[in-house]
């Protein structure tokens, strides 16, 4: 997902940076709305070994103040615009009430994107370029559908002018779920932070700016839609691990000849850009092998037995749906490649089928109360 994403960033000429951690508690302050919509969650640094420090320290909740000093000494003409940068980076929110793993942690990876730019209508137009690749990324690459949108007023990002997100669904709560947003930050925050600049006709003008965010939420969505009692099931295009491959000797085969096959297999499968691995390890029956790697959620299994070596096939386990099937050693890689590809394509069938046969369209207030 990194991967696909900051590829895209670079063909939009979006550079990437790195921001300090901490933020001062004046700079913090200096933007009212915002520093209200996270002092909850802010965290503190107080103290420095056992001594008590002058000044506390705020861990960054979101950049927007560590970055934008920067912005107001950059950004001098329309010349210097647009700016628009990106960092990989972690920020701490010091969630209270229900801290739950990837969805609502207190520390946290994303991607932060802060963008400046001379027009309304630049800025608006990047708003939904940077959507539309996160609906890529849940779509393309988690195999959830998303819906596409605007928040409300109550709900748009703190100090913003507006904010887009994509959508999911939670089949098993019923629930909706944020995915990623996009905001619109209007001129807020270059009003706070003076960011100006001398437009073409020689005037002083301020900024139109934006910043935009996924983070590990993505792999908590992920693992809710398609998770199921045995474990994780892993899209094949993220998962790390796409084929597994598992030797199973009986007493008197040919153990030897079981296991150089399946290291062939994986060879062939590495070889084709396929990410496979081998579980040769020798304290553990397979059919415990089995369950380990189905509660990883990798998405194919492949046995090798002594009636698989005799017929020169693998046997085949799909993870979305527990499918078998026998395939020839020499048609493994096509054919491999045929299966990932199906259970990506039938995992987002699936979950774009129970979220749908959930959505109802309201006509009026009345149906919405009951």
């Amino acid at each position: 997902m990194q991967a696909f994403f900051d590829a895209e960033l670079k063909k939009m000429k979006v550079k990437n940076c790195y921001f300090p951690l901490f933020v001062s508690p004046g700079v913090l302050q200096k933007e009212k709305d915002h520093v209200e919509g996270f002092a909850p969650e802010v965290a503190w640094v107080t103290k420095s070994g056992e001594t008590d420090l002058e000044i506390p320290i705020a861990i960054r909740p979101t950049s927007e103040t560590v970055m934008y000093p920067y912005y107001s000494k950059w950004i001098r003409g329309h010349r210097d615009l647009p700016l628009k940068l990106n960092q990989w980076c972690n920020v701490v929110r010091w969630e209270f009430s229900n801290p739950t793993p990837f969805i609502r942690s207190r520390e946290f990876l994303w991607q932060e994107g802060h963008t400046a730019f001379a027009t309304k209508d630049e800025a608006d137009a990047e708003v939904l370029e940077i959507l539309e690749l996160y609906r890529r990324i849940y779509e393309e690459y988690l195999a959830i559908p998303v819906i596409k949108g605007k928040k409300s007023e109550l709900e748009k990002f703190a100090g913003g002018l507006y904010t887009t997100s994509v959508e999911a669904f939670i089949p098993n709560t019923g629930r909706g779920i944020q995915g990623a947003t996009s905001h619109c930050l209007g001129q807020n925050f270059a009003k706070m932070f003076e960011i100006n600049f001398e437009n073409e006709k020689g005037e002083k003008a301020m900024v139109w700016q934006n910043s935009w965010a996924y983070s590990t939420r993505t792999i908590g969505v992920m693992v809710m839609v398609h998770g199921d009692d045995k474990g994780l099931v892993l899209p094949p295009k993220v998962a790390s691990v796409q084929v597994i491959v598992i030797p199973v000797p009986y007493k008197d085969a040919d153990t030897q000849g079981i296991l150089d096959a399946c290291s062939a297999a994986v060879n062939t499968l590495c070889e084709a850009g396929i990410h496979a691995e081998s579980d040769f390890r020798d304290n553990y029956f397979p059919g415990w092998k089995y369950s380990h790697w189905e509660m990883k959620g990798v998405p194919l299994r492949i046995e090798i037995g002594p009636k698989d070596l005799a017929k020169k096939q693998v046997r085949a386990v799909r993870r979305d749906n527990m499918g078998k099937i026998d395939i020839p050693m020499e048609d493994l890689v096509h054919e491999v490649q045929d299966l990932l590809h199906n259970i990506q394509q039938n995992l987002f069938d699936m979950a774009k089928q129970k979220r749908d046969a959930c959505i109802q369209v309201v006509h009026g207030m009345n149906l919405l109360r009951h």
